[in-house]
């Protein structure tokens, strides 16, 4: 059985979690980092020596980087689906994966934690302000960019919308004040019709 270490409230750990309820696998799933522990034991870092969450052990065969579980759980069970058939497609999942990765996340991540998790005495308020209009800009790029296709990577759902479909959820849940995107709020509406989104992704911030 598919096994994976990681906390439901970690970002990293609900697209390894969206990826498995959509493919309906059979899993355990073992709460680890933070308040749970387990990244600094031996055991864990001989699986993963940067201790991070998740971890995912699959009959014996042990991956970590959140993307990377997403491309091998979907070329490996969903092929021609979650994995597109198409070269070029999956190379603009790919593509949207990386970009969630390298645009999204330096944004996104000190802007949840200033708000969120970070009390309100000792937020620091110009750095929130300016994520918050730095993320104003990233998702009007993609905004203009779900103008031209329902999904990133085409007309079909894909492990492109994974990433990109995490931070997004927490950038609409912050209370922050947020320009309108049509585009992306519709498609942000067809992720949610989907149960496995639903369950692991639309969960309160903490």
């Amino acid at each position: 059985m598919l096994k994976v270490w990681g906390r439901t409230t970690s970002v990293n750990v609900q697209k390894v979690m969206w990826a498995v309820g959509e493919l309906g696998l059979a899993h355990e799933r073992i709460d680890a980092g933070l308040a749970y522990g387990k990244v600094n034991e031996p055991w864990y870092r001989a699986m993963n020596p940067n201790g991070r969450v998740p971890v995912i052990d699959d009959g014996g065969f042990v991956l970590w980087e959140s993307n990377a579980i997403v491309r091998y759980l979907a070329r490996r069970h969903a092929e021609g689906t979650l994995w597109p058939a198409d070269p070029r497609t999956a190379a603009a999942a790919d593509r949207w994966m990386d970009w969630a990765t390298t645009t999204m996340h330096p944004v996104m991540t000190p802007l949840f934690w200033g708000l969120i998790r970070t009390p309100a005495e000792k937020r620091d308020l110009k750095a929130i302000e300016s994520d918050r209009q730095k993320m104003e800009e990233i998702m009007a790029l993609l905004d203009a960019h779900l103008a031209r296709q329902p999904f990133v990577a085409g007309e079909a759902f894909s492990m492109g919308d994974i990433p990109v479909g995490c931070f997004t959820f927490r950038w609409r849940a912050l209370p922050i004040v947020r320009g309108s995107h049509p585009h992306l709020e519709a498609w942000a509406a067809r992720l949610e019709a989907r149960p496995a989104y639903r369950a692991h992704v639309m969960l309160p911030l903490s």
